[in-house]
Order: structure tokens, then sequence, then C-alpha cells
């Protein structure tokens, strides 16, 4: 199945067009490592949480948007074959020394997806999510989401995608783990829901919300220290 690189990082807000370009210059290179689908989104609808949330999980300034990316890859080992070409490559070193954004308190990891389900239409709004869960409770997970997935298409999203950490590592200032609290016998889920548009996502979370079939439903993982967000993509090589 595919292989997610995940990404969440902190940019400049006055750096949006910087960014972009950056990214745009950096994706026929990733493509030519494997990367099958490279996805970049601009913040937009980021709730404060009380525990965890998106800016916390980057340590984001006022001043500061942020992003929630990921790669896809056909396999992992694609992915790994990848990371050891852009440890060599002499025009990854250039562009990481001309970043627009702070690379030290970018979060990234790699993740197996569990669930990806695919509805109609064209993606143009994403909800991004990062959840702590007990790896004990993988299955009783797995079974939920693909309930939910069920329910997110049949109000309009274009794909579901969930993925489980395999390969997160510990950051010096920041990592998957630290930004969702996550405790010994955790794993980190990254996830997101694309959208044909930000219309759609709304009026699927206003039934969502009123939907009472899921009330009293233990859930098998702490929601508290889940957090989620909406972004708008800027940049999308699958040509949508």
């Amino acid at each position: 199945m595919t292989y997610i690189e995940g990404f969440v990082c902190p940019v400049p807000t006055a750096s949006k067009n910087e960014y972009h370009r950056h990214a745009s210059e950096a994706a026929p290179i990733f493509k030519e490592f494997g990367v099958t689908r490279m996805v970049e989104s601009w913040g937009d609808d980021i709730p404060k949480g009380k525990l965890t949330d998106f800016p916390g999980a980057v340590q984001a300034t006022d001043d500061e948007t942020v992003v929630f990316s990921w790669f896809e890859y056909p396999d992992k080992a694609t992915r790994d074959a990848a990371n050891a070409r852009m440890m060599s490559d002499p025009r990854m070193k250039a562009m990481g020394e001309s970043m627009p954004f702070d690379g030290k308190r970018m979060i990234v990891g790699g993740f197996d997806t569990i669930v990806d389900e695919r509805g109609e239409g064209t993606p143009g709004y994403t909800d991004g999510y990062v959840v702590p869960v007990p790896t004990v409770k993988k299955d009783a997970y797995c079974e939920m989401a693909r309930e939910m997935a069920g329910k997110f298409k049949e109000l309009g999203a274009v794909r579901v995608v969930e993925a489980w950490s395999d390969d997160v590592p510990d950051g010096k200032v920041t990592d998957f783990k630290r930004a969702v609290k996550a405790e010994d016998g955790e794993s980190v889920v990254y996830s997101y829901v694309e959208w044909p548009d930000k219309e759609t996502r709304d009026a699927a979370w206003a039934k969502m919300m009123a939907d009472t079939s899921m009330e009293g439903k233990e859930m098998p993982f702490d929601g508290k220290r889940m957090f989620w967000g909406g972004f708008r993509p800027i940049l999308d090589t699958a040509g949508r």
C-alpha cells in the first residue's frame, strides 16, 4: 500500500509565495526520487486546542502559518531509497540552505497506510489530523477509521487516508510524538481527508456533528490529545 512521508512545518506568513516557489522547484527532484504525489497545504482553519494543536506542534509564532504536507510513495522501500539519495544529492543541500522556514521546528515521519478510501471529485481542501493511539488498539482504530471513511465519502469527501506511524524519529526541538504528548505504548496516526472545496467540508462537518450514531461508542484513542485543522492546497503534483 501507499507509504506516506508526513510533514508539519511553521512558515512565516509573509513568505507564502517564496515557500510555494521553493516547493515547486523541489517537486521535480522529489518525483525523480520516486515520490508519486507531493501535496503542500497552507493553514486556513486551525483551531486552538487545550492540550495540543497544530501551532503548538511546531512552536509556531503569531506571524507564522502552519503547513501540512505529505509525499506519497508506492511502498516503504521506494521511500527509504529516496531518503538515501536525498542525503547525498547536492541539489538537496542547496535547497536546504535556502529554505524559507525554520527547518529545526519542522516535524516529519514515515507512516504505513491503513485506510485509503477514494470518492468522486477533485481535491480542493484538506482536513489534516494527528492522533495518539495505543498500539494494542490498532485493530479497533482501523475498524473505526474505515467506518468514518465511509461516512466522509457519503458526505462528499474525495479521499480519506489514515496512516500508522512506522518511522517517526525523535527531534531535537519538535517531533510527532511530542506534538500529541504520546505516552509509552502509543503510536501516532497521520491522516487527511480531502474535500472538493471548503463549503463541502463545512456542510459535511455540520451533518457529522448532528449525527447521533456515534454517541456512546468508546473511542480507541485519547481525543483530548488529537488535533486537526483545515488547509488549502497550494501545490499538488497530481495535477489537480
